[in-house]
């Protein structure tokens, strides 16, 4: 059954509500409601009734947030080691769909082209999708989102970034979802190892997708440096070194970044091994 969805009257508007949104059946169906609306251009992008960006998006009571370092890792060799990767996936992806539309809400203002909301807009729409998928393949094994704790660090890099659509190019697809490129492989190749073959096709169709998203935010990173007249792996570093906490971590996916528009010069220079 189809969740009610709350009244928008613009992009920028339904993006505002579906962060908003502490029910998370409304948030990701409204996510890909107003994806639909957009696309067949039937909403304006911003309107005076718009309410505000929140500071933090609507979450159910649970999970309990907790600081990374309290949140266990177990061996996938176990049931319920798998159910615990699931639900740190579900947790990535549900803030992912919040990063998404947070930028369409945030940055509407900007003086971008109508393409980049058309971008973050399917962003948005897929990564509800993924959401929707690892919280059904979760239900498949007995378990649900909230079930365990989680962190909050994810948001946190929103907020570091809530001034500077530059910046959160730099931190939320360059950093984090590239990072998605580089583990999943792998974490597919385990998930085989151990007979889930479903979780591992949630797996693929995440990382397959996962490599357009870290490309939309290479696209727009390059468009505001071009605009700007700035290099872009040297603004990528500056940026980094400014609003990201702590190295990026090695081995990295150097054929999919480079798909995705990342070459090796924007990132190898700054792993553990280099001081930032």
């Amino acid at each position: 059954m189809m969740p009610t969805l709350p009244h928008f009257h613009s992009l920028r508007g339904a993006a505002v509500e579906a962060v908003r949104a502490a029910d998370l059946d409304v948030k990701t169906e409204l996510a890909q409601e107003a994806h639909r609306r957009w696309q067949a251009r039937t909403l304006s992008l911003r309107s005076p009734l718009d309410r505000s960006v929140p500071a933090r998006p609507g979450r159910p009571e649970r999970p309990i947030l907790t600081p990374p370092t309290q949140v266990r890792r177990r061996s996938l060799g176990s049931l319920k080691g798998r159910i615990a990767l699931l639900h740190a996936i579900a947790h990535i992806e549900l803030n992912a769909v919040d990063l998404a539309l947070d930028i369409v809400a945030r940055f509407a203002g900007e003086p971008v082209p109508h393409s980049f909301f058309d971008g973050w807009m399917q962003v948005a729409f897929e990564e509800a999708k993924h959401f929707r998928l690892v919280r059904q393949r979760l239900n498949d094994l007995g378990a649900d989102y909230g079930d365990l704790p989680a962190h909050d660090g994810l948001w946190q890099a929103a907020h570091d970034t809530r001034n500077d659509l530059t910046a959160r190019l730099a931190v939320v697809p360059l950093i984090l979802e590239a990072r998605g490129l580089d583990v999943t492989p792998a974490l597919q190749a385990k998930m085989r190892e151990t007979g889930d073959h479903e979780s591992a096709a949630v797996l693929e169709v995440i990382y397959e997708d996962e490599k357009g998203h870290v490309a939309v935010g290479a696209k727009w990173f390059r468009f505001l440096c071009a605009r700007q007249r700035k290099d872009p792996a040297a603004t990528f570093q500056a940026l980094v070194r400014a609003n990201f906490r702590g190295p990026l971590k090695a081995p990295f996916n150097d054929i999919a970044r480079a798909e995705a528009g990342m070459t090796p010069s924007f990132y190898r220079s700054m792993t553990a091994s280099t001081s930032i």
